[in-house]
């Protein structure tokens, strides 16, 4: 089978050119499951459920990974603070998992040693970090070659100058990893819909469809409106699972089923400056003054800064950063660097994310667990509330068995029909690169084919790192149209990106690409802005937009490129 045959059979599935055909046509079958939320925890759901043989709907309000899981610290990592909460189950599970996520998408996920400071008078003192990150490696089940160093004050310095030295007494080295939490969410949803699945995004649900007085369905409003007015779609299913993550309330309510445990949303920040004012080479988990954790880390020329964590009762599809916030995040930065003098000036992107966790009477944001949980209504709804990034896989897996057996006791599956969780080592999709030990190898003869076609080292390398094993596939859409790109003054990598987000990612609108599909909006804001217009121009020919669609659609981008790098008031 060719690179093109096999990219047509994808682009038939996963195609933002035929998702309103992929609508109707969901709306003439009956599911097993229907999975509302397109994050990493619905995406993982849909996986871990169509690989046992259920057959599996997924449907989003917005794009895929739009909420919580674009707006992450983009790090796989183990949570080490909540060791300070004694939350010894989450650092054992997640921890554990980390290993089995870089394996199954090492091309999304690479390690990272972190560097934990710590000072005269600090959170974390010479005895406490060096058995703090002990009791986290034998929790975590860390391989050898990865286990927690501790350094003296100028090995620590030595791996990172830009420290504060005053008062300087050590620092503990371990690893994280650390993602593209976006492209990990596309990735695990792409897999599951070459297993089967079905999914759509700007796809919102209206109304949960009950019988009997138990869930059967839901009505959905395509966000972008249906061919010939039809807009409204009606779809079935055995099992219905809210993973929602922020709208996993907004779900109970239509099911008049939220009562009990509620969701508590905090804020987190992070602000993005360019390499040349912020010159980090080593990864840093630091504390601040008012006792919170936050991480600086390096990738790709930028530095990355944050993370705050308040109350949030504000737009949640949209949560912006303030001043306050970006006042925060400085001072933190300016305290722990201080030759850097980083001013409002030298922000160069931001983000802002929203994290759906379980509300804790008189706890402080940061004091609230992590941990998730599922909640079954009287209707049958299923929500799963909680969790983190880094357990996606394994909150997959316990819903799904929880669901498998719930079908089985309901007569509608034999015991022997569903198979058991496969998804410990199921490469997710681009994930077929040999493993992580066969990465670099894998990369390197990629460079050079992207090379012989006519594509610069870094273009080749970027697109190798970003797509992985689906590389081939965007390799052949740089041949197929490198004239067209000159025609249209853009490189052949760039065009070659956007048609295959198109095609086998489902992008429909600009911000899908700049953001979720390439996460160039947080991380090169200017290559951003040099290629928008090229870009929309070609999505609008490619979707047919009229004019008032396509003027829309880049306002909606400009309004995202403002919001970047200017914060609200209050």
């Amino acid at each position: 089978m060719t690179v093109m045959t096999e990219m047509r059979e994808v682009t038939d599935s996963f195609s933002g050119v035929k998702r309103q055909e992929m609508l109707q046509t969901m709306s003439e079958k009956t599911f097993d499951l229907i999975v509302i939320g397109g994050g990493i925890t619905g995406a993982g759901i849909a996986l871990d459920a169509q690989s046992r043989g259920l057959r599996t709907a997924l449907i989003d309000m917005q794009d895929f990974a739009a909420g919580t899981s674009s707006r992450s610290t983009k790090l796989v990592h183990g949570g080490l603070r909540y060791l300070k909460q004694l939350d010894v189950k989450v650092v054992a599970e997640v921890g554990k998992e980390r290993a089995i996520v870089y394996e199954n998408g090492p091309h999304v996920t690479t390690p990272e040693w972190m560097l934990l400071p710590f000072y005269k008078g600090g959170t974390f003192g010479k005895l406490s970090t060096s058995l703090g990150l002990r009791v986290y490696d034998f929790l975590a089940g860390v391989k050898r070659a990865e286990r927690r160093k501790m350094f003296r004050p100028q090995e620590t310095l030595g791996h990172e100058p830009l420290l504060k030295k005053k008062d300087l007494r050590g620092g503990g080295y371990y690893v994280e990893y650390r993602t593209d939490d976006a492209r990990l969410t596309i990735e695990v949803m792409k897999k599951a819909v070459e297993l089967g699945a079905q999914a759509v995004n700007y796809a919102k649900v209206e109304e949960l469809l009950v019988k009997n007085g138990k869930v059967v369905g839901v009505r959905v409003t395509d966000q972008l409106g249906g061919d010939g007015g039809n807009s409204s779609y009606s779809l079935y299913a055995s099992k219905i699972v809210n993973a929602a993550g922020p709208w996993v309330d907004t779900l109970r309510e239509m099911d008049h089923s939220k009562k009990g445990k509620t969701l508590h949303l905090t804020k987190g920040v992070h602000l993005v400056f360019d390499q040349s004012k912020f010159p980090l080479r080593q990864a840093i988990y630091f504390d601040t003054p008012d006792g919170r954790m936050v991480f600086a880390i390096p990738r790709d020329g930028k530095t990355y800064v944050g993370t705050t964590d308040t109350n949030y009762k504000g737009d949640i599809v949209n949560p912006r950063i303030t001043v306050a916030d970006r006042a925060y995040v400085l001072r933190a930065a300016n305290e722990m660097f201080p030759t850097l003098g980083l001013t409002e000036a030298d922000v160069e992107s931001s983000w802002t994310g929203l994290r759906p966790l379980i509300h804790q009477e008189g706890k402080d944001p940061s004091e609230i667990s992590r941990r998730d949980e599922i909640f079954v209504s009287d209707s049958g709804l299923i929500s799963m509330a909680g969790g983190k990034l880094t357990g996606y896989r394994k909150m997959a897996e316990t819903v799904v068995d929880k669901i498998a057996a719930m079908l089985v006791a309901e007569g509608l599956f034999s015991a022997t029909a569903l198979s058991p969780s496969r998804t410990r080592t199921l490469p997710i999709s681009g994930g077929e690169v040999g493993g992580s030990a066969k990465l670099e190898s894998f990369l390197q003869s990629k460079i050079s084919q992207g090379q012989r076609l006519g594509l610069t080292s870094a273009e080749a390398a970027l697109l190798a790192r970003r797509y992985g094993s689906n590389v081939d596939a965007v390799f052949a859409l740089v041949a197929q149209y490198w004239n067209e790109a000159e025609c249209r003054k853009m490189p052949a990598a760039v065009l070659a990106s956007l048609v295959y987000a198109i095609e086998c990612e489902m992008a429909v609108k600009p911000a899908d690409f700049f953001i979720r599909r390439t996460g160039a909006l947080f991380f090169d804001i200017a290559w951003a802005r040099q290629w928008k217009a090229p870009a929309i121009a070609f999505m609008a020919e490619r979707f047919g937009w009229d004019e008032a669609q396509q003027a829309a659609y880049t306002a909606e981008l400009e309004r995202l490129l403002h919001e970047a790098v200017n914060p609200l008031e209050a």
